[in-house]
This record gives C-alpha cells, structure tokens and sequence, in this order.
C-alpha cells in the first residue's frame, strides 16, 4: 500500500528523512481493527518524529501520522484515538501509553491497524477531513480547556501563537462555549483570522490585554512565557501542551506565580472519554476544524514543508483518493 514515512532520522533536516512510496499492508492481530483510512492530518508530532522524538531508528521504517476517520472492516465511518497502551486494550497490560508512530505505523496510508477499543463512531454531520483533524490537536485543546483549565462560560482565556494546530482549536472551542476569547500572533494575517473565529481581540504578541484573564493556552514556550504569567489574574491557572520556541524562558516568573498564587499545569493529548464528548460538541455545536489545505497522500511532502515554515493557519489534511 502507498504510505508516507520515516525512514531515517534527521534531527536538524527533518524532511530529509521523509519518503514516499510502498509498505506492507498491515497484517491481522487478535483484538485489533484495520481501517480503511479516507482522511489523515498532520501535527507537528510528525515532525519531531523525523528528527527522532519519540521515535527510535530500531522502529524504521516508520509510516507516520496520529489522526485518521475512515471506514472499519464492518463498513462503519470511524475516528481513531491515537494514544496506545494506556488501558491495556489490545496491547500488554504492562505497555506504557504512547501515541501512534511512536510504536506502531501510522495513518499516513491507505490502511491503519489499531486496538479495536480505540475506534469511535464518527459522528454523521463531521465529514471525515473535519474528523481527522480533532485526535491530537483539537482533544489536546479540547482538554486543556475544561479538563486542566477548568473554564466556564463567561471566562476569560489568552490564546498565545494563533494560527497553530492547538491554538486554533482553542480559539474555536473557547468561542462555541461562551468564553472571551483573547488571541497573539506576530503576524497580522493570523490575527485577522482569530478575530474571525471568535476572539474578541487579537493582539501583536506581548502586547498588553485589556485586563487578565482566567486562563491562558501555552504551546509557545519560551517566547511567550513571561507575557503568559504576567496575562494571569490573582489564582489564574497556566495550561502548557508544547514549547515549539524551546522550553527555557529567560524569566521563570517565579515570585509572579507564587505571590498571586498562580496555577501551571502540563497538558497531553486526551483521552478517548474526552475525545467521544469533543465529537458530540463539534456535532452539537457546528464548530468545525480549520482547515488550511487538503492535498493527496502522494503530496504530502507539501503539507510537511508548509508545516514546517509555520506558514499555516490550521490542519493540513491528507486524503488517499
């Protein structure tokens, strides 16, 4: 079968290491369930993957990809959830949690194997590209949010670095249930787009915000860091998923986060629980993904560059036909 994948491990060209081309299809497994994929999205995963994140070079060759919606073998529309081992469904009870690609191939072909318990209905009003956007990006969002933020409508929330795969999200989900909605980017272009999302303002990143605010989504890092804890009122609470500008901020802001008696919380993915609500609150709801570009499988190398320059402004979604 046609796939994208790892085949060797560059950490400072990473799209070095992607090829394009044949692999095995994947073979049947007691407890697991092959789908037929119809749409896959990229996250930025998949490119620590090529410079050998979470990858080992004795898993290559690697078919990469975390999210996929398809049709299972009883002909059922699907979505995956892509954190293996967590449960102990389908894999050794003793089998740390890890997300596809990490272990096992991924969704960037026309077939992907899975542990049956990690198929979910998709639901009828998500087409399978706006389904394949929300496993990673959108639950990690999703949780950050009502999970480890613990926001309620009427909130006040910073999202720092619109225009990527999580912040997006947040923006969008954050709109749809009732928050005020502030947003940063260094590009003006991003900014317009968050304002038409829902965010109630969209500022140059580090500017001042018209008062703090409850909660503030971290994927930034470094750069934003400072600017996140001195956005925060008195017992506000810090969600970090990700530090795509390095994780050593030069100003920890320590005494800020005791003094005001601020919160900081890690973030990772979801779980299945949280992403079976995120599909009932997008079907519910009406709020769909961001899609910046759909392009076949066989030109993903495509969405890997555009991925990589940062020029996006929401999920690249592949499709093998």
């Amino acid at each position: 079968m046609f796939a994208a994948y790892a085949a060797r491990i560059d950490r400072d060209q990473p799209l070095n290491g992607l090829e394009l081309g044949d692999r095995p299809a994947p073979a049947p497994r007691p407890g697991w369930t092959t789908v037929n994929v119809k749409a896959a999205s990229l996250n930025h995963h998949d490119l620590w993957s090529l410079r050998g994140v979470g990858l080992a070079e004795d898993k290559l060759p690697m078919i990469l990809g975390c999210d996929a919606a398809g049709i299972d073998e009883d002909g059922n529309e699907v979505v995956l959830h892509s954190v293996i081992g967590q449960t102990g469904h389908g894999v050794g009870p003793k089998e740390p949690r890890s997300i596809l690609t990490e272990r096992y191939q991924g969704t960037f072909a026309e077939q992907v194997s899975v542990p049956t318990w990690n198929v979910l209905p998709k639901p009828a009003e998500l087409s399978f590209e706006e389904a394949a956007c929300l496993p990673t990006a959108w639950l990690t969002a999703y949780r950050m949010l009502f999970t480890n933020a613990g926001v309620r409508p009427g909130d006040s929330v910073l999202v720092q670095g619109a225009g990527g795969g999580v912040a997006t999200a947040a923006i969008a989900l954050g709109k749809a249930a009732g928050l005020r909605v502030f947003a940063t980017s260094r590009d003006e272009a991003k900014r317009k787009r968050a304002l038409e999302l829902g965010a109630v303002e969209a500022l140059e990143s580090g500017a001042r915000l018209p008062h703090r605010v409850d909660a503030v989504i971290e994927t930034v890092g470094a750069a934003t860091w400072s600017h996140s804890v001195k956005s925060l009122k008195p017992g506000g609470t810090l969600v970090i998923s990700g530090a795509t500008s390095g994780d050593r901020p030069p100003h920890a802001e320590l005494t800020r986060i005791f003094f005001l008696e601020l919160k900081v919380v890690g973030s990772t993915m979801g779980t299945k629980d949280e992403l079976e609500d995120l599909l009932s609150f997008c079907a519910a709801t009406g709020v769909r993904p961001v899609i910046d570009e759909v392009l076949l499988l066989d030109r993903a190398r495509e969405g890997f560059e555009r991925m990589e320059s940062g020029g996006l402004f929401g999920k690249v979604v592949l499709t093998a036909s």
